[in-house]
């Protein structure tokens, strides 16, 4: 508690003074400037990325990846993350490895602009054997009440930008790991997919969009956002579409991290397959008037995020709601 009451105590934010020790935290809605909010709650996890990170000794950034994971689907209902809890479990507590992984939590937090507040570390030796352990993360963030997305007036015509992922983010990762076994390839040996060792390339964190996405949101410009996590892009996009719209994509539209045509040459994954599992190199779609496109596309530019014009909302009537065009050339299995 005493290691890591300072990683707590610099995520401090308006609303509420991030320290540790007491059975919960409070937050003031009203030092943080809103008048009608709703408040709106995540939870997350890692996954099997957890594994990478235990057998490399690598525990730096698996934090910001809990985190990531967590505010990243609070933002595209328009809402500011405010507040942040983590669950620490292990057959045995070591202090070391407990600081990293809460100093990670702490840099993601920060990243977000959200205050670590509180948590809970647990020794469960029955639970977890060696060195393993879990991890939880838990979010609240707060939209004023005429701010939440997905708007209605999203419509067919619209324009569908896929802001870049950082590389597989925290998804897919028992696939990932079959298909090293199955390699034959160790984390600590060059990445056989670009110049960094395989573990480091593997735990590369998940991005956090929160900053330039809310700068976007300020325009008014927003209708949708689609946190592309677990199913990809083909179940993530029509989750904030109204019925009877789906979406035309075009794979040749942006180019993805090397690790994903990697991933399905030696995993002989064919496009559906590629799309349903991983961001494919997209980690959050905006939907947006034409007319309008480009101003967000300036914004998160600028805020230093590498923006694509992957495709177009359109009617569907039956049949999948993501369509995506020109994958041989992209996934050619």
């Amino acid at each position: 508690m005493e290691a890591i009451k300072p990683f707590a105590k610099a995520t401090a934010r308006p609303g509420t003074a991030a320290g540790l020790g007491g059975f919960g935290a409070l937050f003031d809605l009203k030092e943080a400037g809103y008048r009608d909010p709703l408040l709106v709650s995540t939870t997350d996890g890692v996954g099997t990325k957890l594994k990478i990170a235990i057998e490399t000794g690598r525990h730096d950034t698996i934090g910001i990846d809990l985190v990531a994971m967590c505010v990243n689907d609070l933002i595209v209902q328009g809402a500011e993350p405010l507040l942040f809890l983590d669950y620490f479990a292990s057959g045995k507590l070591d202090v070391e490895t407990g600081k990293r992984i809460i100093k990670g939590i702490a840099d993601g937090c920060k990243q977000a602009g959200c205050a670590l507040v509180g948590g809970e570390t647990a020794e469960m030796p029955v639970m977890y054997a060696g060195t393993d352990y879990d991890l939880a993360g838990f979010a609240v963030g707060a939209v004023e009440r005429d701010k939440v997305l997905p708007r209605a007036d999203i419509a067919a015509g619209d324009s569908v930008l896929g802001v870049a992922s950082s590389g597989l983010h925290s998804n897919g990762f028992s696939l990932v790991r079959k298909i090293v076994a199955q390699e034959k390839l160790v984390y600590d040996a060059p990445a056989p997919f670009e110049k960094r060792n395989l573990g480091e390339a593997l735990l590369e964190p998940t991005r956090i969009y929160v900053r330039p996405i809310l700068q976007a949101i300020k325009s008014g410009h927003v209708k949708g956002l689609a946190h592309i996590t677990g199913g990809g892009l083909l179940e993530n996009i029509p989750r904030v579409l109204p019925d009877g719209l789906g979406v035309k994509l075009d794979a040749k539209s942006w180019t993805g991290p090397p690790v994903f045509k990697w991933l399905a040459q030696k995993g002989n994954l064919n496009p559906q397959e590629m799309a349903r599992t991983f961001n494919c190199g997209i980690g959050l779609v905006v939907i947006a008037a034409p007319a309008q496109a480009g101003d967000i596309e300036k914004i998160l530019t600028k805020a230093g995020e590498k923006i694509f014009r992957i495709g177009t909302v359109e009617k569907i009537s039956s049949g999948p709601r993501v369509i995506l065009r020109n994958t041989d050339a992209v996934w050619p299995c």
